[in-house]
C-alpha cells in the first residue's frame, strides 16, 4: 500500500484499534478522580476503592493472554466487543450508584479487568503490529499506544466537566455510551491479511506448548516479565492516589485532574518517541534508561515543596515516560519469538505488570488508611524504578533461533 501500511487490512485495524484505545484508556484514566465521590455517595475507603481497581488490574492481567490466545487465532474483533460490552456495563451501573460493597468490587473490579483485558492498548498493540514488518512495528505499537495517551488527556478533562456542570454520575453513563459505540470500528481489527516477514521465523511453526516453553527458559523473557510488574505498580499508584494525594497536600481540586490529563497528553509524545527510537536503537537500553528517569521524577516530586509548579512538572515528566514502555517492551517480545504468538506471550509479560498494578492500588489506600499518607508507597515505587533500571540491562534480544543456546 505505501512504504509504511503494507495492506489495507493493515490500515483499517490501526486506525480502529485507535479509537478503541483512545476511549479504554481515557476512561480507566478517570478512576482516581471519583475516590472522594465514592466515599461521600457510597461509603468507600480508600482501601476498598484500592482493592476494586487492584482487582480490576488482576483480571485485566489474567484474561489478557487468554483474549490474546483468541485473538491470534480467530481476529481481534472476537474479543474486542464482547470486552466493550462488559466495560459500558460497568460504567453504566456505576453511574446508577451501584458503587457499595460488593457492587463496586463486581463494576470497578471484575467487569472494568475484563474490559480492559479484551480492549485496551495492551491488547491491541500486539494485535496491530502483527500487521507491520519488523522495522515499523515500534512505530505501529507507538501509534496506538499514542491514541491511548489521547484518551487519558481527554477523558479526565471530560470527566471534570461533567462534574462542575451536572454530576459524577453522568460522566459515568457518558463513557457507557462512547465504550459501546466503539464495538463499531472494533469490526476492522482483523488477522493479518498476508504473513508479515519477521526477524525471526523458526519459532512462527511451534505449537503453543513449546512456544511457551520456550518463552519461559528465556533468561530475557523473565526479565522483561520482572521489569514490567514495575511499570504496573508505578503507573496504578500515581493514576489511582495522586488525586488524593495532591489533596492532602493543600493543592485545589483541579491539579489531580490537571496531572492526568498532562500526563496522558505528554504520552503521546513520549510513546511516539520510544517507538521511532525502538526501531533505530537497542530497546533493553531505552527501556533501562527510562525506568532510571521514573525513579529521578518520582524523587523531585516526593521530596520538593507541594505546589501547582511542581506538579505540572510532575504530569509532564513523567507522562513523557507513561506507557513508553510499551513500544519497547512489545518490540523486544517480538524481536526475540517473532509474531505468530505476539499477543499470547505480550499478554504473559502483562500479566505480571497486573500484578504490580495490584500492589499498586491495593497499597497505596492501604498506606494511607493506616499511617494517614501515601509515602511509603512513594517510596518503594522509587526503589523498584533503579531495580528495574537494572534488569533490562542483561537482556539478550537476538532471535531465539541465534541466542537460545546461550539463555
Amino acid at each position: 500500500m505505501n512504504n509504511f501500511f503494507p495492506n489495507k487490512t493493515a490500515f483499517y485495524a490501526l486506525i480502529a484499534a485507535c479509537f478503541v484505545v483512545c476511549a479504554t484508556m481515557g476512561v480507566r484514566q478517570t478512576f482516581g478522580l471519583y475516590s472522594s465521590e465514592f466515599e461521600i455517595s457510597g461509603g468507600t475507603s480508600n482501601t476498598e476503592f484500592g482493592l476494586a481497581v487492584a482487582i480490576h488490574a488482576i483480571f485485566w492481567g489474567i484474561f489478557t493472554p487468554i483474549f490474546g490466545r483468541i485473538s491470534d487465532k480467530l481476529g481481534g474483533y472476537v474479543v474486542i466487543i464482547p470486552a466493550l460490552i462488559f466495560y459500558s456495563i460497568s460504567m453504566f451501573l456505576m453511574g446508577n450508584n451501584f458503587i457499595s460493597g460488593l457492587w463496586l468490587q463486581v463494576n470497578l473490579g471484575l467487569f472494568v479487568g475484563l474490559g480492559l483485558a479484551g480492549a485496551a492498548g495492551t491488547i491491541l498493540t500486539p494485535m496491530i503490529t502483527k500487521h507491520f514488518p519488523n522495522e515499523n512495528r515500534s512505530k505501529a505499537a507507538g501509534i496506538v499506544t499514542a491514541c491511548g495517551g489521547l484518551g487519558m488527556f481527554i477523558f479526565p478533562i471530560l470527566a471534570s466537566f461533567f462534574k462542575n456542570v451536572s454530576s459524577w454520575q453522568m460522566s459515568f453513563i457518558f463513557f457507557s455510551i462512547i465504550l459501546f459505540l466503539m464495538c463499531i470500528p472494533s469490526f476492522f481489527v482483523k488477522l493479518p491479511q498476508v504473513n508479515i516477514s519477521t526477524t525471526n521465523t523458526n519459532i512462527d511453526n511451534r505449537s503453543l506448548k513449546e512456544v511457551l516453553k520456550e518463552s519461559l527458559a528465556h533468561k530475557g523473557f523473565r526479565l522483561l516479565i520482572l521489569g514490567f510488574f514495575v511499570c504496573g505498580f508505578q503507573i496504578t499508584l500515581i493514576a489511582t492516589h495522586v488525586p488524593r494525594y495532591v489533596q492532602d497536600k493543600g493543592l485545589a481540586d483541579w491539579t489531580g485532574m490537571a496531572i492526568l490529563a498532562l500526563i496522558g497528553f505528554f504520552n503521546i509524545i513520549g510513546t511516539l518517541v520510544m517507538g521511532y527510537l525502538g526501531d533505530k536503537y537497542s530497546k533493553k537500553i531505552l527501556l533501562s534508561g527510562l525506568y532510571f528517569l521514573r525513579g529521578i521524577t518520582l524523587i523531585l516530586f516526593i521530596f520538593l515543596p507541594a505546589s501547582n509548579i511542581s506538579a505540572v512538572l510532575f504530569g509532564t515528566s513523567f507522562g513523557l515516560l507513561w506507557l513508553a514502555t510499551v513500544p519497547a517492551t512489545n518490540g523486544i517480545v517480538a524481536q526475540i519469538f517473532g509474531t505468530k504468538n505476539l499477543t499470547l506471550l505480550f499478554g504473559l509479560v502483562f500479566l505480571n505488570h497486573q500484578f504490580g498494578s495490584f500492589l499498586g492500588a491495593y497499597l497505596g489506600g492501604y498506606f494511607y488508611d493506616k499511617f494517614g499518607s501515601f509515602d511509603y508507597a512513594w517510596y518503594l515505587a522509587i526503589i523498584l524504578s533503579f531495580i528495574a533500571t537494572a534488569l533490562h540491562l542483561p537482556i539478550d534480544e537476538r532471535p531465539i533461533e541465534k541466542s537460545q543456546a546461550t539463555t
